[in-house]
C-alpha cells in the first residue's frame, strides 16, 4: 500500500462524518419548513432552517467539524443554489416590466448593505485575531 494514500478507516471515517452533517443540514431545512408552515410565519424555511442551524452549533459546539465537513463541498458550487430565484426572476418579467424601479433600488441597497456588514463584520474578526497573538 502507498504510504500516501489514506486508510480504509480514514475514508470510512470522513464518508460518514460528511452523511452525518448532511443529515443535520437537511434535519434543520425540515425543521425550518415545519416550523414556519406550523406558526405560518411570512420567513422562507430555509432561513428559519439556518437560524436554527446557528443555535444547534452554539449549543453543540462539536457538531461544527461535522456539519462544516458537509458544507464545504456544498459551497463549492454555491452558484447553482442561485439558479431557481435567477429563473422566478425571469418568469416574472412582464410584472417587473411595469415596476423594475422598486427592484433595481431594493437590489442594490440590499447589496450595498450586505457587503457593508460583511465587510464589518470582517474588520472586527480581524481585530479580534490581532488581539489574540
Amino acid at each position: 500500500m502507498n504510504k500516501t494514500s489514506p486508510s480504509i478507516g480514514a475514508v470510512a471515517s470522513s464518508t460518514l462524518q460528511y452523511a452525518l452533517g448532511f443529515a443535520v443540514l437537511a434535519a434543520l431545512l425540515f425543521a425550518g419548513g415545519m416550523l414556519t408552515r406550523w406558526l405560518a410565519l411570512p420567513i422562507p424555511p430555509a432561513i428559519v432552517g439556518m437560524v436554527l442551524l446557528l443555535g444547534v452549533l452554539a449549543r453543540f459546539g462539536k457538531l461544527v467539524p461535522v456539519v462544516e465537513a458537509a458544507s464545504m463541498p456544498l459551497l463549492k458550487h454555491l452558484m447553482l443554489f442561485f439558479i431557481p430565484t435567477v429563473a422566478g426572476v425571469i418568469e416574472q418579467f412582464q410584472a417587473l416590466r411595469s415596476g423594475w424601479l422598486p427592484f433595481v433600488v431594493a437590489s442594490i441597497a440590499g447589496a450595498a448593505l450586505t457587503l457593508a456588514v460583511t465587510a464589518l463584520t470582517l474588520q472586527k474578526l480581524l481585530k479580534r485575531q490581532e488581539a489574540a497573538r
